[in-house]
């Protein structure tokens, strides 16, 4: 069964008032990764179309933040209003023109200064809007509540059962929130949050489980708080290690240059290809990707783009481990296997391996190069073409520790 789309609003339009960092505080940064660019990469796997909504004097900012930033999903943007609820409407208004076909698709709206929300938090929030028609992540009030009176003299005493503290994300139907806020707007109704609203368009609103974790960011007490739960996590916790796997082929041809892992090889035909179709370095750079949950190098290097057309491989790899770094993945090693039946590529593993190991930033005793045959069978025993495969390991990283 095939999933409908998902779409994200990221509301990015706050002031920094009470921070007191004359800068929007979705800006600054957060264990060293700007705050706005942590909650759009939590929130970007969970959609496939994120609407951006900023002040328009800050978009050229936040447009280049996110252009160093390779999300699984595409991003427009849009002007904020004068109060979050109008900023929100404008988000809902562009998904509306760019897809008017799909009202039924879930929603996820999310202030741009929650930067810590834990991806468990997001799916309950997309499963109860698929569920429900609603989500809304919230956690319950743990403290003793109470009225102040005049001179601030503690009054009447607030029964927490039941009561819970919204955060976000907040979420419906495209269609369900195009209703709530599009009347809210005719009535001169303003809601403290997307659940008022829903509920003020008598649309259905259900609870999900939040987090203590899902901080937003106001004040500087808030800031220094966040760095010390990234901090404790990491403490409690063991590095994230993914694995990748790549697979790549490549026809023979004359005329062409046979290059493979970066090194030119002597031979009387070359692969063909769009760049240099460096077969083993193609395999590799989709295992990487792969490995972090960045798609394939189809989708970053495309061979309908021109800029690409001759593109020298080893600096696709070094584009590539660029991306990684950004989502906070390094590689830890790398396993490439080359299958020919022609030319004998012993003599050149060694420098093929020098080549990785530089891109990597990783010791050659981490590297490993190999190149078989198929004893004639198949397309590359009949020297119509060469294949690679690759595995690779990388490992999260925090990037304030690195220099």
């Amino acid at each position: 069964m095939s999933m409908k789309k998902v779409f994200g609003i990221l509301l990015a339009g706050g002031t920094g008032t009470r921070m007191g960092a004359g800068v929007n505080k979705i800006l600054l940064p957060v264990d060293g990764i700007p705050c706005i660019v942590r909650s759009g990469a939590a929130l970007a796997p969970f959609v496939d179309h994120l609407v951006l909504v900023c002040r328009p004097n800050e978009e050229k900012e936040i447009q280049q933040l996110f252009e160093h930033t390779v999300l699984p999903c595409r991003i427009s943007y849009a002007s904020g209003g004068s109060t979050r609820q109008e900023s929100v409407f404008h988000g809902l208004q562009m998904l509306e023109e760019l897809f008017p076909e799909d009202h039924e698709a879930p929603v996820l709206i999310h202030d741009g200064a929650r930067c810590l929300v834990e991806a468990s938090v997001i799916q309950d929030v997309l499963d109860s809007i698929l569920l429900k028609g609603s989500g809304i992540a919230a956690v319950p009030v743990t403290d003793t509540l109470r009225i102040a009176e005049e001179g601030l003299r503690c009054g009447t005493t607030i029964p927490r059962e039941g009561v819970y503290a919204m955060q976000t994300p907040q979420g419906a139907r495209l269609r369900m929130l195009l209703h709530a806020f599009r009347k809210a707007a005719n009535d001169g109704f303003t809601g403290t949050d997307d659940a008022a609203v829903l509920a003020y368009g008598e649309e259905p609103v259900y609870l999900t489980s939040g987090s203590r974790f899902n901080l937003k960011l106001t004040t500087r007490e808030d800031l220094k708080m966040a760095e010390a739960v990234l901090e404790m996590k990491r403490s409690l916790s063991f590095p994230e290690v993914r694995v990748g796997q790549g697979y790549d082929v490549h026809q023979l041809t004359e005329g062409r240059k046979l290059i493979l892992c970066g090194v030119e090889i002597p031979h009387t035909h070359g692969l063909l290809g769009h760049s240099d179709a460096d077969v083993a370095l193609h395999a590799l750079m989709d295992a990487l990707l792969g490995a972090a949950g960045l798609g394939d190098i189809g989708r970053h290097f495309p061979d309908t783009d021109d800029q690409y057309e001759g593109a020298d491989s080893m600096k696709l790899l070094e584009r590539v481990i660029t991306m990684l770094q950004e989502h906070g993945f390094r590689p830890a090693n790398a396993d490439v296997t080359i299958v020919a039946q022609k030319p004998k590529l012993a003599p050149f593993i060694p420098r093929m391996a020098e080549n990785l190991a530089s891109a990597l930033d990783l010791p050659v005793s981490r590297i490993n190069v190999k190149a078989t045959t198929t004893e004639r069978l198949g397309f590359e025993g009949r020297m119509e073409g060469i294949s690679a495969q690759a595995v690779c390991l990388i490992q999260e990283f925090s990037p304030a520790s690195v220099s």
